[in-house]
């Protein structure tokens, strides 16, 4: 029944509400991994998507070029071409909507609710590269190829690489103005634009990127921009091409030779020369260029339709175009680096541990990594059952209960004379009277180490015990000959003079 206009446009204002509650809701609800945000965000990009499309139709409903909302607005007044009658149009209408439910006695009512809760559960389908690892890191391997086999590239690790290609003001600017490196450098920035797409679908790039253009623009016209700094330009004006070409470094047409047919090409077409030919051919071209002015050259060397300053500043004007468009896709290009700065320093870390492993190895940790995304969340929501409050053990569960009475795992003891150190069960504790830290702190208060202090281990205990023992024994001083302990290897307990003795034996 939504065949009036009217019908049309309260519909969809009820899916723009309705869209708006389930991304709200979407967005309530915290992804535990990085497949359900990226899921996510997908979803609610879509359902953006839908928003603005419909409210886009509303607006071109509510402009009525064609003044079929007002006449549908007029009809249910009951206005017509002889006047106004409310009861003609009632009964009209009445008789549309019988003539509707004649035709479908069994429609069912479908609540609109149901539909939209499904797109909660939705999972779009999001294109990746194995590589990629579904966002978590980026494929460049094709840009990879391209760098190394380039004049302006360097043959250099992968790895390397992903350290160097945002460096764009490492390349030089001769090498800046040649078709190999604008082809790069455009599949580049696709790709960087294409990936942040897929993993950042609710950033919104085309704010971004006008930003980007704003301070670009500013920094051009005053020269600043890294890499394309105005050390070339005299007065607003591009110098002529053949400063990528030094001429002053080559002294012969042989040595011009070896810049090759592409480099000695784009220099004469830059300067309105005829750039066919031989290698050579264009060697000898170009190299007149040295000695003699444009102006004086003969027009058999000019291409044609070419006049000598006119088409060289033609050529100056066309090419300062073609640099700063370069220049601004760096900038975009350096942008983007700067937002997938994480992305980046991650695929390195990737690149180098793989390095270190097998092929089966590789694919045995891609499983592993996919299993823990989808159980983390199942991790997350199971409440660890430790009735008895028991300690937890290496793997974050309580250890058995067995085990905690064996060793008395749960009780702690503190030695005052072993500086409040604590030892956890009662077998720990027992032992520690014959360790080094409860000797050295018997020894700094000038007490033995005998057995009539164990189980003491309060400073102020030991020495009140202490007296006793000497006033007990009738002696006001310690004889560290027959009181002082020492231990061998072993284990065994001697007194100083005994293991003095045998010591000097040499049985110990």
């Amino acid at each position: 029944m939504s065949s009036t206009l009217l019908e049309v446009t309260r519909a969809a204002h009820e899916e723009v509400e309705r869209l708006e509650r389930v991304i709200v809701k979407d967005l309530q609800n915290e992804p535990t991994s990085n497949k359900d945000r990226l899921f996510q965000s997908h979803r609610v990009r879509n359902m953006i998507d839908t928003i603005t499309s419909t409210t886009e139709r509303l607006i071109e409903i509510y402009d009525d070029n064609d003044n079929a909302r007002k006449d549908e607005i007029a009809a249910l007044g009951g206005q017509t071409a002889t006047g106004i009658n409310v009861f003609s149009a009632f009964y009209d209408r009445l008789k549309e909507i019988r003539e509707y439910h004649r035709k479908h006695p069994v429609a069912r009512v479908v609540d609109a609710n149901d539909d939209f809760e499904a797109l909660l559960k939705e999972e779009p389908q999001i294109e990746f590269s194995g590589e990629e690892a579904f966002g978590r890191y980026l494929d460049m391997h094709e840009l990879y190829h391209q760098y190394v086999n380039s004049k302006f590239g360097e043959p250099i690790e992968y790895s390397a690489y992903l350290d160097v290609f945002s460096e764009t003001d490492k390349v030089p600017r001769k090498m800046k103005t040649t078709r190999q490196y604008r082809e790069y450098l455009g599949n580049l920035l696709e790709y960087l634009i294409y990936f942040f797409q897929r993993t950042e679908p609710l950033q919104d790039l085309d704010r971004i990127f006008s930003k980007v253009t704003a301070e670009f623009e500013e920094n051009w016209a005053s020269g600043m921009v890294q890499g394309w700094e105005n050390d070339n330009q005299e007065n607003g004006h591009v110098a002529s091409q053949h400063t990528a070409i030094d001429l002053d470094y080559y002294s012969t047409v042989e040595e011009l030779m070896e810049v090759g047919p592409e480099r000695l090409k784009e220099a004469l077409a830059a300067l309105g020369l005829k750039s066919g030919g031989t290698v050579q051919q264009r060697a000898e071209r170009l190299f007149l260029t040295k000695h003699t002015p444009l102006e004086k050259l003969d027009k058999k060397h000019f291409a044609k339709g070419a006049h000598g300053l006119e088409k060289n500043g033609v050529a100056a004007a066309s090419q300062e175009g073609n640099l700063k468009e370069i220049a601004l896709m760096e900038a975009k290009m350096n942008k983007l680096c700067d937002l997938l700065d994480e992305t980046i320093a991650r695929t390195k870390d990737n690149v180098i541990k793989k390095q270190a492993l097998t092929y089966e190895e590789i694919e045995a940790e891609r499983e592993e990594e996919e299993t823990q995304e989808d159980s983390e969340s199942e991790d997350d929501e199971q409440q660890i059952y430790n009735p008895l409050k028991l300690p937890m053990g290496w793997d974050g569960k309580p250890i058995p209960y067995w085990l905690y009475k064996l060793h008395g795992l749960g009780q702690e003891f503190k030695c005052e004379i072993c500086g409040n150190y604590s030892y956890w069960g009662r077998r720990a504790f027992e032992r520690h009277f014959k360790e080094w830290r409860h000797q050295h702190g018997m020894r700094c208060l000038g007490i033995p180490n005998t057995k009539n202090f164990n189980e003491i281990t309060s400073i102020e205990e030991a020495k009140e015990l202490w007296k006793k023992i000497q006033q007990r024994q009738g002696v006001n001083k310690w004889r560290p000959d027959l009181e002082e302990e020492y231990e061998d290897k072993e284990g065994n307990i001697y007194n100083k003079k005994t293991y003095t003795d045998l010591q000097r034996q040499g049985l110990i």
